[in-house]
């Protein structure tokens, strides 16, 4: 009996044994497999986990108007933290009140406040205490001065965190054109188009985890430094926009309309001047919703009737003394009527009287008569100017036009009359303002551009020059004619409430009806020409949708004062770009802080002002007006600034300007 315990206490001994062994063996295999199979794997997410390379944001490079004002910048923000367990006791106690006293004097924060809360963070071996946000570059240098912390991070404990904050110094005007980037490869407007120029090269640092999901640098320098990106110069005119954004937001809110827009375009080139897009919140306000100038396409109504006189006259088809029937204010064509809106008619009159008080009757009797049995004679004229394919802009979402091509299926037997007084049709206002720059710009049809250049400081990366769609619209006889006929619209036709005999301009009044699906008819309502009339420097487009009916809806009564606003502000309130010795001053505000500078600095401009107390606006453009780089921080006034009063500074210099 004995003999068998003692076999079964050897069996089970041997069993143990044998587990063991095979045990220890299976370890063995997976420290050999760890060490030596999968060891880089290991070493490299050890490696991971503890240390990582971190990308830095570059700047984005600014974006500039014509005038040399800042449209968007981008601010480099500061965060200090403190390593409370980096420096040495010895290192500690000698510095942490010299510390406390500079910290106090940035901050505001007392020193004895500073002097505890370091001593707390030491105590309980805090590896990422907040000492400061928010800090400007120029804060930042001055911080890595500081007692203990200029010992460094391996040393003094000093984590700097930066990030970059996207400014927009003249606030939301032009704010759909600026636009925005996200991440995603999402964004609008010149911040997502010229995003490539803007961005510039991202750099990295190696950080070492300090605490769960907390890093600290593990070196004062970069692996890679960042690389700022260019910037770019819009065609914007900060005047001229501050005039377009006022004069259509006023009427907006007078007739309590959904939406609308306006645009400004320097004749010769294309540039444009100025766009606002402003569209009606919930609570009633208007701010910039969408870029409908350039995004909307919807039938442009009466203002497509230049299209039909340049044809008629260039095809010498009709003249501007060619006489019509109204009718009584009813035609019937392919058995539909066609309506003019006196319902009386016009009587008979010339092609050029009907165009000026807008007759529908009589401009669609011509152009049908002219091309019913030739459409593609009309047709291709329009395609010829580009009108039937999206412009290729440097902003993307332009809007698609529609203009229907014999054959397809969407030409009917009175897609060509319904043509003639804009319906049936579908444009944008940028397209529409095009052509009519064309009129005035001696035939000569140029692309509307937002960007005119690309520079890395006064270095020009790429420029934009001024880029033609069609060099000859239409013969100069054509162009007399049709020009006589767009400044007699507001002499003598719908635009007559427009005239000014102290200044002319030329245009064509238009109304659509548009959401023929809802049950309440609504209108666009519009205005588009040029000034002076006489000598073209700008054109400019202004439609407004869905006006309160209850206050008129015409284009003349809606859109065309708006127009008038802006032509005249901009002749009379614009100040002079070559005073004091050709620096861009964009009001009479700034002429006259700059003459206050200038006596008190005996005329020599490479002395910085006091900018202290000043609205940042005018200090920016001050500053950047004498070959200043401006970066700024905060909103409102001057509260401090990086460099002296007094002091001389270099072209393209940077100062740093912090707002209150």
């Amino acid at each position: 009996m004995a003999i068998k315990n003692d076999n079964i206490i050897s069996y089970r001994l041997a069993f143990v044994v044998v587990c063991v062994v095979a045990f220890s063996f299976a370890i063995a295999i997976k420290l050999f497999n760890i060490q030596w199979v999968g060891g880089e794997y290991y070493r490299k997410l050890a490696k991971q986990r503890t240390v990582k390379n971190f990308e830095i944001p570059a700047n984005k490079g600014n974006i500039y108007s014509s005038d040399g004002s800042l449209l968007a910048t981008s601010i480099p923000e500061y965060t200090i933290r403190f390593d409370a367990v980096t420096p040495s006791d010895e290192n500690f106690e000698k510095y942490y009140v010299g510390l406390s006293d500079s910290l106090a004097k940035l901050v505001g924060k007392s020193s004895g406040e500073f002097q505890r809360d370091l001593r707390k963070a030491k105590n309980t071996k805090n590896r990422y205490f907040l000492v400061a946000k928010k800090l400007t570059f120029t804060e930042y240098m001055r911080v890595k001065q500081f007692p203990l912390f200029k010992l460094g991070a391996n040393k003094g404990g000093i984590i700097a965190e930066q990030q970059t904050v996207r400014k927009h110094p003249v606030g939301l005007i032009a704010n759909r054109t600026i636009g925005y980037e996200r991440d995603g490869n999402q964004g609008k407007g010149l911040e997502y188009a010229f995003r490539k120029y803007l961005n510039g090269t991202n750099g990295h640092h190696w950080m070492q985890k300090i605490a769960k999901n907390q890093w600290k640098p593990i070196s004062d320098i970069n692996e890679l430094d960042p690389v700022d990106g260019y910037d770019v110069i819009s065609t914007i005119d900060v005047f001229i926009q501050d005039i377009a954004h006022h004069a259509l937001l006023k009427q907006l809110e007078f007739y309590k309309a959904d939406h609308g827009c306006v645009v400004v375009m320097e004749t010769k080139t294309g540039y444009i001047k100025a766009i606002s897009n402003l569209g009606k919140s919930e609570d009633g306000s208007y701010f910039e919703t969408q870029n409908y100038a350039l995004t909307e396409s919807h039938e442009p109504g009466s203002t497509f009737k230049l299209m039909d006189l340049i044809a008629l006259i260039d095809d010498k088809k009709a003249d501007t003394s060619s006489v019509y029937n109204s009718n009584g204010g009813l035609v019937m064509i392919q058995g539909r009527p066609v309506k003019d809106s006196n319902h009386h008619g016009y009587g008979i009159a010339s092609l050029a009287k009907g165009f000026e008080v807008s007759s529908n009757t009589i401009l669609v009797q011509a152009t049908y008569q002219a091309y019913k049995n030739n459409p593609w004679q009309f047709i291709n004229r329009i395609n010829s100017y580009g009108l039937n394919k999206k412009q290729g802009l440097q902003i993307k979402g332009e809007g698609q036009p529609v203009i229907p091509q014999p054959g397809a299926k969407n030409w009917y037997g009175t897609t060509l009359p319904w043509m003639a007084f804009g319906y049936g049709v579908s444009m944008t206002p940028l397209q529409t303002l095009s052509l009519y720059n064309a009129v005035a710009n001696d035939g000569k049809m140029v692309k509307p551009i937002f960007v005119s250049e690309i520079k890395e400081w006064s270095k020009t990366i790429k420029k934009y020059d001024p880029e033609v769609i069609n060099p000859k619209i239409c013969s100069d006889e054509t162009l007399l004619k049709v020009r006589k006929v767009l400044e007699n619209v507001v002499k003598n036709g719908t635009g007559k409430g427009l005239y000014s005999p102290d200044f002319s301009m030329a245009g064509k009044t238009g109304t659509a009806q548009v959401n023929y699906s809802k049950a309440e008819m609504s209108y666009a309502s519009s205005f588009v020409g040029y000034f002076p009339a006489d000598q073209p420097k700008y054109s400019c487009i202004v439609v407004v949708h869905n006006p309160d009916k209850s206050k008129g809806y015409y284009g003349a009564d809606v859109a065309g004062p708006v127009f008038k606003r802006i032509a005249q502000k901009i002749f009379t309130d614009v100040p002079s770009t070559n005073k004091f010795k050709s620096i861009k001053l964009k009001s009479p505000k700034q002429e006259v802080l700059y003459r206050e500078f200038e006596k008190k600095s005996q005329g020599n401009t490479n002395v910085v002002p006091n900018v202290k107390g000043m609205a940042g606006m005018d200090a920016v453009s001050l500053l950047e007006n004498l070959g200043l780089k401006v970066k700024f921080t905060g909103v409102g006034k001057v509260k401090k600034q990086s460099i002296n009063p007094g002091e001389t500074f270099k072209k393209n210099q940077i100062i740093t300007i912090e707002l209150s």
